[in-house]
């Protein structure tokens, strides 16, 4: 089963946020190394904990930094961008790397309202439930409008290069739907649930479409590997402090292991993360492989796409490099 990255340039306590942006292309540069399949960049805003604002440039980074794996979006908020210039994006992309480049997109904002709407630009826009036909419209650019649409005569350049692979990503029921009913490939946020019942509904609805013929999901887990399970757990204790501080509105950078163990843990904390450690696969080489196995023969997943958070790039650069041995990928 492929493995693939999922990366959102996380930004560690005392580093400069810049700075992980370089972090992901020295990423990359080793999963690629590695025989890592994809290696996508996320969305998300005003978050202090990443900086992945701008997946379109980063994809573009990250493709130069590489010669052969798969680079694209996971994803494109749909909802924050004009389709057309989604689509003359990620025809440049296309044209500059050929046969590399993933257009995945979401509707979610990936952001807080208030960051929504400045992205959006109107409460309209923001309230508004038109995703089919944002979607809609994004094809058209790339395969042409009915006759009389008013944006018929607008050409998303360059021309010549089609629009590449498109994903649709989901964490509910919803983005199975809608890739199923779209003839897309489905990636499925597995580090926030299960991918039942969206993966089932998915393969049973699936409509084949010209670009994808047969059905093809990616499930999206979180895991941290280290060489002994206690270093891993230390690693795991740190990410779960990121978490409790976003979900309880105190967002900021990821802490270090030395932060999370000092911190000083409420029962009530404690209890929280708990529950959602359980998405995270942790441990050795080993122990998270057959998890991650297990959890994608579960779901049925075609493929893996894993997000690693880790305070030390070194440290989350070997947590990958440990999974593709243990994962038996063939080095490139």
């Amino acid at each position: 089963m492929p493995l693939s990255v999922l990366d959102l340039s996380p930004v560690p306590t005392g580093t400069r946020p810049s700075q992980a942006l370089h972090e992901t292309l020295a990423l990359a540069r080793s999963a690629e190394a590695a025989g890592y399949h994809r290696y996508w960049l996320a969305e998300h805003h005003n978050i202090p904990s990443v900086v992945s604002t701008s997946p379109e440039v980063m994809i573009a980074a990250v493709a130069a930094a590489t010669s052969a794996i798969r680079v694209g979006s996971g994803g494109i908020m749909l909802p924050n961008h004009s389709p057309l210039k989604v689509a003359e994006t990620f025809r440049v992309l296309g044209g500059l790397y050929p046969d590399r480049i993933d257009l995945g997109i979401g509707r979610a904002p990936g952001t807080d309202q208030r960051t929504a709407l400045a992205l959006r630009r109107s409460r309209e826009a923001l309230s508004a439930d038109d995703f089919p036909d944002q979607y809609a419209e994004l094809r058209a650019y790339a395969e042409g409008f009915a006759a009389g649409h008013p944006f018929a005569p607008i050409s998303a350049q360059p021309a010549d290069v089609p629009l590449p692979p498109v994903w649709i990503l989901g964490s509910s029921a919803y983005g199975g739907q809608a890739a199923a009913a779209l003839g897309t490939g489905f990636a499925y946020a597995g580090h926030f649930g299960n991918l039942d019942p969206a993966g089932s509904a998915y393969r049973e609805t699936f409509q084949p479409s010209p670009e994808q013929p047969e059905p093809h999901a990616i499930l999206a887990l979180a895991a941290i590997v280290a060489e002994t399970e206690e270093r891993a757990q230390a690693l795991s204790l740190a990410n779960q402090l990121s978490m409790l501080r976003l979900r309880s509105g105190r967002p900021g950078p990821l802490p270090s292991p030395e932060e999370a163990a000092a911190y000083p843990w409420s029962d009530a904390e404690r209890a929280a993360v708990e529950e959602w450690a359980g998405l995270v696969s942790v441990g050795t080489p080993d122990q998270v492989a057959a998890d991650l196995t297990r959890r994608a023969e579960s779901a049925g997943a075609d493929e893996l796409i894993i997000t690693t958070n880790i305070h030390n790039p070194t440290e989350r650069r070997h947590s990958y490099a440990l999974l593709a041995t243990a994962w038996n990928l063939m080095p490139r």
